[in-house]
């Protein structure tokens, strides 16, 4: 049966093809335009809130994702049984599954997000990499898909050690080894073939020059079905570990806005070479001269989006509502002007202090931050259970200043005002971030964790003595939370705060286990 092209028409209800903090995200600015929403959940996501939150809820499977979100049919019979008009992928899952796509054109639902033939192109790495080649945008020296072990020691020999082999058809961290020498090569496409078959379901590879130091600086694109392209800024999204993004801001410390024009031009260029609809981000690597290179285009929204709409005040979902029911944008480029500077800080299930190894268990409390310049994305709430079968992402803390000394400023204190008992948090981790001298000065790249990992473990031994030492006076004089004298420096901020205090938010920190 040949493929339906992507269905476009007003939307009148929605149903939600994910789960978590995304899922409640999507939900809001449904109810925002009047759009009636439908959730889905798995048997461990019952007493989630995307799934009180929504106006319809419908189980589609066990707890693993395979059999649960991951399921096309058991997705589309919700569609079916609930009415549904359009889908809401989210990110992650099958939000860059052309197949996905193309099954809710087939099925006659509205898509919210780029067609399936854009998908397709563009999630295949290699692929892109030919289509940009051709649109006359700068890559990062690199190959055609390889399934011969020469052929990529040849182009070893030619590009000169490290490269990178990184999964086709796939992102986000996986499938990805970088390779020293010519010995270790055979077995980094072994294993990076095996991981990217197991995380994408195709088990293809390419490499590429491995470039350090480099920045990773992407564009934010919004396109619509009338030719309207529009990028809206960069994010500095170099803070990462194991390729995964921990930290993002925007706007970046090392774009100029001469440059950020030629990126800009270059984003909506590589949309424009895609026939491009909906919410993208183009990926771009940035060496210390100013030189750029394409990288990738994730054909969704993107985790670390708040941090724009923070900056420019659009409401990026309702953008992809607009345009997938056929809208024009309602805007240009000359309509972007951000302000200010923004911060996010992913907050996850894992324990710093162990190897970043997952924190599974019941949430007891959950006290979020607020005030003036701050907004937290969350699924959170008394009760949940982190369970082992989804990300670790537990919320993203998000902040706004008129500069990038205040936007630092609001998320300590942010970060602060973050109580979460039950399960470890990387909340100790982001506050020793944000007080690095290389940070808060903005000489940061990809490899910047590399260097400052072992330092966070000392500093970390260091915290948990002062507090084992804090709760041993404290006990031996006998003093009382109330009684305790206020005026010692506290670890966590300049302001002068109790012992007691000091003890206490290191525990809620994570510092202690509870």
């Amino acid at each position: 049966m040949p493929a339906d092209p992507p269905v476009t028409r007003p939307i009148k209800k929605l149903l939600v093809a994910n789960r978590g903090e995304i899922a409640l995200r999507v939900l809001r600015a449904c109810r925002e335009e009047g759009i009636a929403t439908v959730a889905v959940y798995s048997e461990a996501d019952r007493d989630a809130l995307h799934v009180r939150y929504a106006d319809e809820a419908y189980l589609i499977g066990p707890a693993p994702s395979s059999e649960s979100y991951l399921s096309i049919p058991n997705l589309l019979d919700a569609a079916r049984t609930s009415g549904a008009d359009a889908v809401h992928p989210g990110y992650g899952f099958l939000s860059e599954n052309a197949g996905f796509a193309q099954a809710c054109a087939n099925a006659g639902l509205v898509f919210v997000g780029p067609p399936p033939a854009a998908i397709s192109l563009l999630g295949d790495k290699a692929m892109a990499r030919r289509a940009m080649k051709q649109a006359g945008i700068p890559l990062v020296p690199g190959t055609d898909r390889v399934t011969d072990p020469e052929a990529a020691l040849a182009f070893g020999a030619e590009a000169g050690y490290p490269v990178l082999v990184k999964a086709a058809g796939g992102g986000g961290g996986r499938g990805i080894r970088v390779v020293a020498t010519p010995d270790e090569l055979a077995g980094a496409l072994q294993q990076a073939s095996q991981e990217a078959l197991q995380a994408f379901g195709d088990a293809g590879v390419y490499l590429e020059k491995y470039l350090l130091p480099v920045r990773h600086v992407e564009i934010q694109i919004m396109a619509d079905s009338h030719g309207t392209v529009v990028g809206l800024g960069e994010r500095e999204c170099s803070i990462q570990r194991r390729h995964q993004k921990i930290i993002e801001e925007a706007p970046s410390v090392a774009v100029s806005p001469e440059l950020r024009g030629r990126m800009i031009a270059a984003a909506v260029a590589a949309a424009r070479a895609a026939d491009y609809r909906g919410a993208g981000t183009v990926e771009f690597l940035l060496d210390r001269d100013s030189r750029f290179y394409f990288l990738e285009v994730n054909t969704r929204l993107q985790v670390e989006h708040p941090v724009t709409e923070l900056l420019t005040g659009r409401d990026l979902v309702r953008d992809q509502l607009r345009v997938a029911a056929g809208q024009p944008l309602g805007y240009t480029q000359d309509d972007v002007s951000p302000r200010g500077w923004a911060l996010e800080c992913r907050i996850t299930a894992e324990d710093p202090h162990n190897s970043f190894l997952p924190s599974l268990g019941r949430v007891r409390l959950a006290q979020l931050p607020s005030g003036p310049g701050v907004r937290v994305d969350s699924s959170l709430y008394d009760g949940l259970e982190v369970s082992p079968y989804y990300d670790s992402l537990l919320a993203k803390v998000i902040v706004w200043g008129e500069d990038r000394a205040q936007a630092i400023a609001r998320m300590r204190r942010a970060l602060d005002e973050f109580v979460l008992l039950g399960v470890k948090t990387n909340i100790p981790f982001h506050r020793y971030l944000l007080d690095h001298q290389d940070f808060q000065a903005g000489a940061i790249s990809t490899s910047f964790l590399e260097g400052v990992m072992e330092d966070f473990g000392k500093a970390a031994t260091a915290n948990r003595d002062l507090a084992a030492i804090t709760a041993a006076v404290l006990a031996h004089s006998g003093l009382s939370p109330a009684s305790a004298a206020p005026g010692q420096a506290s670890a966590d901020g300049p302001a002068a705060r109790s012992a007691w205090a000091t003890a206490y938010r290191m525990r809620n920190s994570g510092y202690w286990k509870v």
